[in-house]
């Protein structure tokens, strides 16, 4: 997904858990690349004023866990499934992402949604 002119609150969504992703990738890269985080600060308040970010309730946490064990699906591919659930919670029309094989394993029902940007 592009992040410009074109992402508005109201037409791009984002799982909310993705914000301490971001701010531990930036943050947490070895240097020279390491981002200040003051640096990723900014990063993360320019996401909230250009996306809505989607929260799964308990309830629905467990319905993607619950899934992705019956996938036979371990460990932090979990991380993945809550992406996509999030995007069903938004009713989202295309899930963009650089992990497209991986999201359509965990969440087969939205594969012809999920494209690389």
């Amino acid at each position: 997904m592009r992040i410009d002119g074109l992402c508005r609150p109201e037409n791009s969504f984002s799982a909310a858990h993705s914000l301490a992703e971001v701010y531990s990738n930036l943050t947490g890269m070895p240097p020279p690349n390491r981002v200040h985080p003051a640096q990723a600060e900014l990063v993360v308040e320019n996401l909230l004023s250009k996306l809505t970010f989607v929260s799964l309730a308990s309830a629905e946490f467990f319905k993607t866990a619950r899934s992705l064990s019956q996938l036979g699906l371990t460990g932090s591919i979990i991380y993945d499934g809550l992406i996509p659930a999030c995007a069903r919670k938004a009713k989202a029309e295309r899930i963009y992402t650089w992990n497209a094989q991986r999201f359509k394993l965990v969440a087969p029902d939205l594969a012809d949604r999920i494209v690389t940007p």
